[in-house]
């Protein structure tokens, strides 16, 4: 099973707003920086994605495609290049947290699809659903 990596989004508050905010940098990598690199980098290589908490829940997904540690000292940062593709996922409640959490595969949420498709059931739907227990 793929080992993930969760992190916050913020400054947007849907996917639409994480997908139009990367617009102007199209053609570019799509590059998460991060101050720590992960210890587990090859196992994130191998099929993991980053999963986008929105507002307390789990949204979308990118799969991970490279992960590089710049500089050196105190100044090293982490760039973790993303996929350019989006995908839905079922909404999942999580908890605030700083930075970023591993995230095993058997923990992660199933995709619904990537954005502008119908997902099977509204994702504002599918959180109530999931908040009340019902789902």
């Amino acid at each position: 099973m793929a080992l993930h990596i969760i992190k916050l989004v913020v400054g947007c508050d849907t996917v639409e707003d994480l997908i139009a905010w990367r617009r102007p940098q199209a053609g570019e990598p799509w590059i998460l920086r991060t101050r720590m690199t992960p210890k587990r980098a090859a196992e994130l290589l191998d099929g993991g994605s980053v999963y986008r908490v929105f507002k307390g829940r789990v949204l979308c997904r990118q799969r991970i495609l490279d992960i590089n540690t710049v500089g050196e000292g105190p100044a090293a940062r982490c760039h973790i290049t993303l996929d350019e593709d989006v995908v839905l996922t079922h909404p999942l409640p999580r908890r605030p947290f700083q930075g970023w959490r591993y995230f095993e595969g058997k923990d992660a949420p199933e995709d619904l699809g990537r954005p502008g498709e119908t997902p099977a059931i509204d994702q504002a739907l599918a959180a109530k659903l999931r908040e009340l227990g019902a789902w």
